[in-house]
């Protein structure tokens, strides 16, 4: 009787009750609302990108700033016991005096080579133009190439919208400088390492209180990563400016101080920092003749291989392993949508989103990793795995 009483929803104790089947509708309506949603976030992002691009550069690099002001300021505080303010006081003063030093006893020597290879290469630009122009391909190249880098052809309008992004990113090169923007670089910048802990639990408070941890776990690992590629760069950058001087002094080409700065520095770039930097040193070497020309590219090359293959894999062991493809994908990348700046930047900034994607991704298994044939699974002749996967085929 209660048996055939109990109905038909009545699960027996103990049991969970059937899942009711959700109407597909919803189900539909859903997926679209989580579609439009990242679709708007994205859309949003790309614009703020694409508006705003510079400011997020100034931005970037003030945050670089701080993360090698305060990670020189902690190893000090940790070898001399002195107190965080006092030792980033110290990391300061070291590094102004460093300037002001250098400036003191080469600024006028610096000074005055930077002038003359500006000279120097003016003559070659304006050599090579002329040479170009007395045969008929010559001519047709430069007549391909706008008047901003040498050649004939007069620049196209711009679109409102491009006028409309120019407008809009360039509101702190305008009214700044170059100079003043790099004063609010180093000036934020010193800010932020002061107190590092204040800007950043300012955004993490802007971080949904359930993925506040992860969040946190991906600022320490950005940080981490920021400060390794810096480190390791500016080793490679003074040991390729000290081997370029040295031995453009032992060849003899003059400006030999000054083309050795411009190579460390323009190594700050990889792999296109290289030939950015070797560029003015064979110009000026080619002006003294055609085997100065040709000792300073020999030299160049001499120092790039001994870089790729002796210094890089020796800093990358301690410091952030790039891929070499998706580091020059990254400087064309970053480099179309937001200039020379997203060009200078775009190693450390792509450096500290592999490693918060590496942490906030999990590891592939073994069996879903591709490599070699003889190291996967299933790819040996006579394989079950291999004969169903070719019998499907």
């Amino acid at each position: 009787m209660h048996a055939a009483a109990r109905r038909p929803d009545d699960t027996p104790a103990g049991t969970a009750p059937p899942e009711r089947e959700m109407d597909p509708r919803a189900v539909q309506l859903a997926r679209i609302y989580s579609l439009l949603q990242v679709t708007v976030l994205l859309a949003v992002l790309v614009l703020s990108i694409w508006l705003i691009g510079d400011v997020l550069m100034v931005v970037f690099a003030a945050t670089l700033v701080a993360v090698i002001l305060h990670n020189l300021a902690i190893r000090l505080e940790r070898a001399t016991r002195l107190p965080y303010w006092l030792a980033l006081s110290l990391v300061v003063a070291g590094v102004l005096g460093a300037f002001v030093a250098l400036f003191w006893s080469s600024g006028p020597a610096i000074s005055e080579q930077a002038a003359r290879l500006r000279a120097a290469l003016a003559t070659q630009a304006h050599s090579l133009r002329g040479q170009l122009n007395a045969s008929p391909l010559g001519r047709t190249v430069l007549d391909h190439l706008p008047q901003s880098l040498g050649g004939n052809e007069a620049g196209g309008d711009v679109g409102v919208g491009s006028r409309i992004a120019g407008s809009m990113t360039g509101v702190v090169s305008q009214a700044f400088g170059a100079a003043g923007t790099l004063a609010v670089i180093l000036i934020a910048g010193l800010y932020f390492a002061l107190s590092p802990g204040l800007y950043a639990n300012g955004l993490l408070r802007l971080i949904p209180p359930g993925h506040r941890p992860a969040a946190r776990a991906m600022l320490v690992v950005a940080g981490r990563t920021l400060w390794a590629w810096t480190a390791g760069q500016a080793l490679d950058m003074a040991v390729v400016g000290i081997l370029s001087g040295l031995g453009l002094w032992c060849i003899g080409v003059p400006l030999a101080l000054a083309l050795g700065v411009v190579a460390g520095m323009a190594n700050f770039i990889p792999y296109i920092g290289a030939f950015v930097g070797a560029v003015p040193a064979v110009l000026v070497g080619l002006s003294q003749g055609t085997r100065e020309g040709l000792l300073v590219l020999a030299l160049y090359a001499a120092i790039q291989f001994f870089e790729g293959n002796v210094m890089a894999p020796l800093i990358q062991r301690h410091a952030v392993q790039m891929p070499p493809g998706l580091t020059i994908l990254s400087q064309t990348v970053f480099g179309t949508i937001l200039g020379l700046p997203g060009l200078i930047l775009a190693s450390p900034l792509t450096a500290a989103l592999l490693a918060v994607m590496d942490h906030a991704t999990p590891p592939l298994d073994e069996t879903d990793r591709l490599g070699p044939p003889d190291d996967q699974p299933g790819d040996q002749p006579g394989d079950p795995a291999c004969d169903q996967a070719c019998d499907e085929a």
